[in-house]
């Protein structure tokens, strides 16, 4: 009997919490796991020894059932990055003395491209030790740009979310009888996937967004100038969904955000639709809007994709079998779609080296040929990820969540 470790790191999701639920009840169907432990606030929660029985808090169905429905991380996260252990094997010397202390044989890690950067180290290091700890990599993010997998958790719900939310900006900006520019800003540092899904609302017959601009394209003010003009030819209230990894290089609209980088050394964005607003109204004359979704995109439960929910519990438990049943480490676990209808995916594994700190950007052969829109490639790939309504639990007119100690 032996036991394992599971921890959450990044951004949240609607869906990170399916796949803790996911490894769970992996572990729970094999005989030779005895506790299933969840560390706080990710890798950090290792380092320090912060560690959760999660049997003793996971009683039953409802309690699982009830935190796949859960938009966050239950357990916490963290940004650390882990250094390599030539650099700092004091911290992979307390990684493995909490390990060893609670018999941890396999550790699980849910989280995007930064957090396979931790399990690629961890890897690294127990099997230049010699020490048999499977580690094995879980893939979240909403803005669906880990590599070797087709899409990735939290993706579905996010995109669902966005769509939703555009529609009904779009019903509220055609109420009056002026013209109208509306720009909402849509999450995605250097990969524009969550912009581009803005385009599933064609598939219900709506032409707006009018335009999509994504870090992929090669975005120029004068063209999308151009590009309004034309639209406001045809629609009174024009709809313009942007990435907010686009630049808008304009020196009078720098802001005091540009330049600055987070702990991984990526760039902290945000504000091109605020940029774009200014220019828009400084040369064409009519009413502007911007609207930044900011991080209600991350945790939008309330409107999650059935599908995103179900596959990111899904492959929280195929990790457990790679690890367990099959002695994999060092590997994360991946989506390969088989089909788009009917849709079809199945989960395999791929090595972490090839993941790690790698991104995954949106096809340029999915931007149309005037960089202002994406092609109908685009919305066959998106649509199957955002069907089906997971059935929520309410309380008092308002979604249950599942809480830790309140």
């Amino acid at each position: 009997m032996f036991n394992i470790a599971v921890a959450q790191s990044g951004g949240p999701t609607a869906a990170i919490n399916a796949s803790l639920t996911g490894v769970f009840n992996g572990a729970e169907a094999c005989p030779e796991i005895d506790e299933i432990y969840g560390a706080e606030n990710g890798i950090e929660g290792i380092l320090n020894n912060q560690l959760l029985n999660l049997r003793a808090i996971l009683m039953d169905d409802h309690d699982k059932e009830l935190l796949m429905k859960t938009p966050s991380t239950i357990l916490g996260s963290c940004r650390f990055k882990l250094k390599d252990f030539e650099q700092d094997e004091e911290s992979y010397l307390k990684i493995l003395d909490t390990f060893n202390k609670h018999n941890i044989k396999a550790f699980f890690y849910i989280g995007g491209n930064d957090s396979m950067d931790t399990v690629m180290k961890l890897d690294r290091y127990f099997t230049a030790q010699g020490i048999d700890i499977k580690v094995v990599g879980v893939p979240k993010t909403i803005d669906n740009d880990v590599t070797e997998t087709d899409h990735t958790p939290g993706f579905g719900s996010a995109a669902k979310y966005v769509a939703t939310s555009l529609q009904e900006i779009i019903r509220d900006s055609r109420v009056y009888s002026i013209p109208s520019v509306t720009i909402v800003e849509i999450m995605g540092r250097d990969a524009g996937w969550l912009a581009a899904s803005s385009c599933v609302l064609r598939a219900n017959g709506e032409p707006a967004p009018h335009m999509i601009y994504l870090p992929e394209g090669d975005f120029s003010p004068e063209k999308y100038l151009e590009d309004v003009k034309l639209a406001q030819l045809r629609y009174k209230a024009v709809i313009v969904a942007v990435s907010e990894g686009v630049t808008l290089d304009i020196k009078e609209l720098e802001d005091d955000t540009d330049g600055k980088t987070d702990a991984f050394g990526h760039a902290m964005l945000g504000g091109i639709g605020k940029k774009l607003e200014k220019y828009t109204a400084a040369h064409i004359g009519c009413k502007v809007r911007s609207i930044e979704l900011n991080v209600m995109q991350r945790c939008s439960s309330h409107i999650a994709s059935l599908t995103d929910i179900t596959e990111a519990e899904r492959i929280g438990r195929e990790a457990v079998a790679a690890a367990i049943e099959r002695g994999e480490s060092g590997v994360m676990m991946c989506f390969k779609r088989i089909s788009n209808n009917p849709y079809r995916c199945e989960i395999v594994s791929a090595e972490i080296a090839k993941i790690a700190n790698q991104e995954k950007k949106f096809p340029r052969e999915w931007i149309n040929l005037e960089g202002n829109n994406v092609t109908i490639d685009a919305l066959n790939y998106f649509l199957p990820l955002i069907q089906g309504e997971p059935e929520i639990e309410y309380r008092n007119g308002i979604p249950v969540h599942f809480r830790l100690n309140q």
